[in-house]
């Protein structure tokens, strides 16, 4: 198992270890961080992301990446592409710390919009990306996310992106959804920790913490 340690995000706290759903893989904490936005000149905190990786990461990253300090990987569009990308499994879960529930389909329809047109620039949005994204979509139907509770994301590399929600901080051994588009389940993640990410704090946790897991597991 690869070696890592507890991050504790705005009072959230994501464990070393997790079994996402829909997976029989246990995975290490590659980093945490908080996902804000601006509104009228301030900073709202909205939500706490945990990003974890199966240890056949280690092995997948540590040729290219072990060796590179922190500054050097936080600075790499590469390394990341790398990580949504690569041939292992991801899991992220992204507990929400806005103080208001909020509808979980409004919280689908905003990721959606964004990722379609990721999808849409890198011309790789077609009927099949479509169909995705409304059964991401349906599958948060009906469900509200208040504070405390936890949006789940598996992302395998064959690409199915399997979507699971929590009341709070645990992950769930059920799913609500399984969504088998490649394109998608790598866009999801690629949103948190691409170029353009949500939650700047996440990458940078990440690039801090991968150079001593590579070297652990090396």
């Amino acid at each position: 198992m690869a070696l890592s340690s507890e991050v504790t995000v705005e009072g959230i706290v994501f464990p070393p270890v997790a079994r996402p759903p829909g997976s029989a893989l246990t995975h290490f904490l590659a980093g945490g961080g908080v996902r804000g936005m601006e509104a009228e000149g301030n900073f709202v905190k909205i939500a706490a992301i945990g990003v974890y990786l199966e240890d056949a990461a280690v092995a997948a990253l540590a040729g290219k990446w072990a060796g590179k300090s922190a500054g050097e990987l936080a600075s790499d569009p590469a390394f990341f592409r790398d990580v949504y990308t690569g041939e292992f499994e991801k899991f992220t879960r992204v507990t929400f710390i806005w103080p208001k529930a909020v509808a979980a389909e409004e919280f689908a329809g905003k990721v959606m919009e964004s990722r379609v047109a990721y999808l849409e620039a890198a011309g790789a949005y077609t009927d099949a990306e479509g169909a995705a994204v409304e059964e991401f979509k349906a599958a948060f139907k009906n469900l509200s996310l208040a504070p405390g509770a936890s949006v789940l994301f598996t992302h395998s590399p064959a690409g199915v992106l399997t979507v699971a929600f929590s009341d709070d901080s645990s992950v769930p051994e059920a799913s609500i959804a399984a969504i088998d588009n490649k394109a998608l389940c790598e866009a999801v993640l690629e949103s948190i920790i691409g170029e353009r990410s949500v939650s700047p704090a996440t990458k940078q946790s990440i690039a801090t913490r991968v150079p001593e897991i590579l070297k652990g597991g090396a």
